[in-house]
């Protein structure tokens, strides 16, 4: 099958398995694809949207750590369920049978034993702020992220406790500190300024060949995963289960940071991924890199641009040279200029977008770096899209943007009532009651494969000097 340019499903016909909400969302996923609906879609029901909460395992992660749980804005939750739904039709495969798009958003917190810590996100390493004019989220993950703090602050003192960063915090503007920060390479975002337009959930960066690769009926596309951590990994795991070939690309001197984390969460993301490491910092490295490239169906990175193009590795251009290879940029903010200098980790880009809990005078965060799965779920989404129809594409997707879209859903989703019976958290919308459910995991099929087992037969498969 063969689509018209830039709309890579036209032609095809879906129905949606749900029709409440989440069916609402997954059609227009499609319809923004250019596929055609053929069930039509029911007046929602808000208060279903609500209760996609209390099953979703977010709730226990939003609100403070004394306080009940805490419903978080909007739809989000469902259009993670629309999302994996909209997955599910593309491929033509049940994959991840009986789980729910919007569990996914919880299962590194399930994996990971975390809960709800109010103004401190569910891992740890980010924090919401009160600065002299606003509040500010600032995510220190990285040890090197506290030693540009002085910087930061304008000052020539250290700054090494939690008290000295509130200190500090609170004696400067919040929007010149957001300024500052992104110009110092800082995940940092302001509190409240949400996108206001409904935001697009992709952007079609650069597109190559106007005539689209027929993709003939059982082909799979071989998929080079150059990301880390959550959210392009999640994008290749779905691509996986739906039957491609990926393989997971890692520098020896910086592998993917989530190897140092909880190998259950690693292994359930990567496992049935071959490995390849490479020295990214020699010549040699990076042109077994481009060689590799220049063979992928599709490829899915996650670095600012200005990395790969430090690396001498030109996504335009590998997009223009080969007819039907889609490549999946994954960014804080876009590739666009100057916000493809910003940084942004899942939880302040979530805040970034207006993904928060509580209020505006008293945030907390909402789940757990929920613009991380929220984005991976996507990127899959338009990653297979746009192989089927054959196009050759550079597809933008950014942590925020795509937050944005799903804020901008259903935003007068009904606020409900929490409670607490017995041992249970209850939330009661409408007349209705229902119970809040913890995160939820997922159990890995196997082990992923260790740093780099398959480099030497992948490169000798495509005949890349070793």
């Amino acid at each position: 099958m063969v689509s018209d340019p830039h709309h890579p499903l036209k032609g095809r016909s879906f129905c949606c398995p749900d029709t409440g909400l989440a069916g609402v969302y997954t059609a227009r996923l499609l319809q923004a694809l250019g596929g055609l609906i053929t069930n039509p879609q029911p007046p929602s029901t808000p208060w279903d949207a609500a209760f996609d909460w209390t099953t979703s395992g977010l709730m226990p992660l939003t609100g403070d750590p004394s306080g009940p749980p805490l419903q978080g804005p909007a739809a989000l939750p469902t259009t993670a369920r629309g999302a994996l739904d909209a997955f599910r039709l593309v491929a033509g495969s049940d994959i991840l049978a009986g789980c729910s798009g919007a569990s996914l958003l919880s299962e590194r917190a399930a994996l990971l034993g975390l809960t709800r810590r109010g103004r401190v996100s569910a891992n740890g390493s980010c924090r919401l702020l009160p600065a002299r004019d606003g509040w500010v989220a600032l995510n220190l993950a990285r040890a090197e992220d506290w030693d540009m703090l002085p910087a930061l602050f304008e000052t020539d003192q250290s700054v090494r406790t939690q008290d000295e960063l509130a200190h500090h915090v609170s004696h400067s503007s919040a929007q010149d500190l957001v300024d500052r920060g992104r110009l110092m390479g800082l995940p940092v975002a302001l509190v409240g300024r949400t996108i206001k337009e409904e935001a697009a959930w992709y952007r079609l960066f650069t597109h190559g060949a106007s005539t689209p690769v027929p993709r003939p009926p059982g082909t799979s596309p071989l998929v080079v995963d150059l990301s880390s951590l959550w959210a392009g990994p999640l994008a290749t795991h779905l691509l996986q289960q739906a039957g491609a070939r990926v393989i997971k690309v890692e520098s020896t001197t910086r592998p993917d940071g989530a190897r140092s984390g909880a190998p259950a969460f690693f292994d359930l993301l990567n496992c049935g991924k071959e490995s390849v490491s490479l020295d990214l910092t020699s010549s040699k490295g990076t042109q077994q890199l481009g060689s590799l490239l220049s063979h992928a169906d599709i490829v899915i990175e996650a670095s600012r641009p200005r990395a790969l193009a430090h690396m001498g590795i030109d996504a335009e251009a590998l997009i223009k040279s080969t007819p039907g290879r889609v490549w999946v940029s994954i960014t804080g903010y876009g590739r666009g200029e100057p916000e493809s200098h910003w940084v942004a980790w899942g939880d302040d880009a979530a805040v970034a977008a207006g993904a928060l809990g509580g209020t505006l005078d008293a945030p907390v965060f909402c789940g757990d770096a929920l613009a991380d799965p929220l984005t991976g779920l996507h990127a899959g989404v338009a990653a297979l899209a746009f192989w089927q129809g054959g196009e050759s594409v550079l597809l933008d997707l950014s942590l925020r943007q795509v937050t944005a879209h799903a804020l901008a859903f259903a935003p007068r989703t009904p606020k409900g009532s929490v409670f607490r019976q017995q041992d249970c958290w209850y939330m009661t919308v409408e007349g209705h009651t229902a119970a809040v459910m913890e995160p939820e995991e997922r159990t890995a099929q196997n082990r992923a494969a260790t740093l780099g087992a398959q480099t030497r037969s992948v490169l000798e498969e495509f005949d890349i000097p070793c």
